[in-house]
């Protein structure tokens, strides 16, 4: 605890003496964290494999990848980004000039979840920096391995008073959130979502919160069924379905339900093969109360292709379960592991009052080729982002923002956005000396008349 408050402290006197606003050195700092990056390229994707059976090729696309591609396209537009915005000005205010200028918050906590844990670590961090802020990282216990890679990675890049790195499990978290910070920038659970903000709002400190919620999936009967059936299976079972947008569920229209299934069943065995469960390149659960709260979601339930576990990795085979309702177990929460429970459907207003009828989930997924159900279906539903005929992909883009709405969270980070949200936005007039126009001072005496016609 009094170590975090020195952090602290030494992080506001760094900030209140300038440190940290210069353009030029926040890029500096953004391409000394690339090169680190660089450097410890197979440190990183050793600790990923340690922490959650990652294979190289999905650790660096999923992880590495994602992050180095947010610090070039952040640090190509910086410079434009952080000009201050000249707009207009209305009559009301004549003769004067109206700029919105971007200045940092000051400190910012990041507190970062184990299932990405390197990218949703440095992406947000990367939006920090840009927007010249300090920043205090916690990355989660449950990947003690990245975790110690991100913590070499930023001790050699940043002095402690600029970034520093926080280490340890719900103790160190408690005594984060007792302190003072100038934003909260939090991806996790909405359960630990719901603890972020209420310690936010003793000290007024505004919010992030990335969370997750029941993503569904949903493919009609004019669908490109085995283009589907091959992005569903990758989205859904990429890092053993530990995806906060990953389709949570499949909404299928009953008339292409089986062809659907078993084409599904065709690549999840072209993909991970016989028995996933003991392919060393599927991604394992991450820890043993994970492991069996999803092994006892299928408890009981239809399973139709997998189900098979290996208790000595914490492996699950991508598991599809048929024959589900709104009350099975498996949809009342998310499931957050390699397990697809499927509904069906028979037409698009029965899909829409399913998925409006629970909370606002952070992704949706549809699989069609008709624009008018496209449209249907983007125009009567509210969700975070998602996709047209893919799945996961919105998210490798830094030109689109990425956050949830409702129970699914709140703000939006990536590319122009990061910067946005760890930004205030001051806004100033600049009113001119060479004329004062009295309309607005007392006795008013007839000068509503005038006012109403400037209005």
């Amino acid at each position: 605890m009094q170590n975090i408050e020195t952090i602290i402290n030494s992080q506001r006197q760094f900030f209140a003496q300038g440190n940290t606003k210069s353009i030029p050195r926040r890029l500096e700092y953004l391409t000394r964290m690339k090169q680190a990056i660089l450097r410890h390229e197979e440190d990183i994707l050793e600790a990923l494999k340690n922490d959650l059976n990652k294979h190289p090729f999905e650790a660096y696309a999923t992880e590495i990848g994602m992050v180095l591609e947010e610090i070039s396209f952040v640090s190509k537009h910086l410079r434009g980004w952080a000009k201050p915005k000249q707009v207009l000005t209305p009559i009301t205010n004549f003769p004067s000039v109206s700029k919105i200028y971007s200045e940092p918050f000051g400190i910012i906590l990041i507190m970062s979840p184990w299932n990405y844990p390197f990218q949703l670590t440095l992406s947000p961090l990367v939006g920090a920096i840009a927007a010249g802020n300090c920043a205090m990282v916690k990355p989660s216990n449950y990947s003690p391995n990245t975790s110690t890679v991100i913590e070499q990675i930023l001790t050699e890049v940043f002095p402690r008073e600029y970034v520093a790195v926080i280490q340890g499990g719900r103790e160190a978290n408690q005594s984060l959130l007792e302190q003072k910070f100038d934003y909260i920038f939090f991806t996790g659970s909405v359960l630990v979502g719901k603890t972020v903000m209420r310690a936010a709002s003793e000290h007024l400190t505004p919010v992030t919160l990335e969370l997750g919620g029941k993503s569904p999936c949903i493919v009609d009967e004019t669908a490109n069924l085995e283009l589907a059936a091959r992005r569903i299976v990758w989205g859904k079972f990429l890092n053993s379905g530990q995806t906060c947008v990953a389709p949570d569920y499949l909404l299928v229209h009953h008339k292409v339900k089986n062809v659907l299934i078993e084409k599904m069943k065709r690549h999840i065995l072209r993909f991970y093969g016989e028995e996933a469960c003991h392919n060393d390149s599927f991604p394992k659960i991450i820890n043993e109360k994970h492991f069996q709260r999803l092994l006892g979601l299928i408890e009981g339930e239809n399973i139709i292709t997998g189900g098979s576990y290996n208790t000595e990795t914490n492996q699950i085979s991508p598991t599809i379960l048929d024959d589900i309702t709104w009350n099975s177990k498996v949809m009342s929460e998310e499931i957050f592991g390699p397990i697809l429970p499927i509904l069906e459907f028979h037409n698009l207003d029965e899909v829409i009052g399913m998925v409006n009828s629970h909370p606002k989930p952070l992704a949706l997924y549809y699989f069609t080729t008709k624009k008018e159900n496209e449209k249907m279906i983007i125009s009567n539903i509210s969700y975070g982002g998602g996709c047209i005929n893919d799945t996961i992909m919105h998210l490798a883009s830094s030109h689109m923002p990425f956050g949830g709405v409702g129970d699914s969270g709140m703000g939006r980070y990536h590319g122009k956005e990061s910067f946005s949200t760890f930004s205030h936005k001051k806004s100033v007039l600049k009113k001119a000396n060479w004329l004062d126009v009295p309309l607005r001072y007392p006795p008013y005496k007839n000068h509503l008349n005038t006012l109403k016609k400037l209005l």
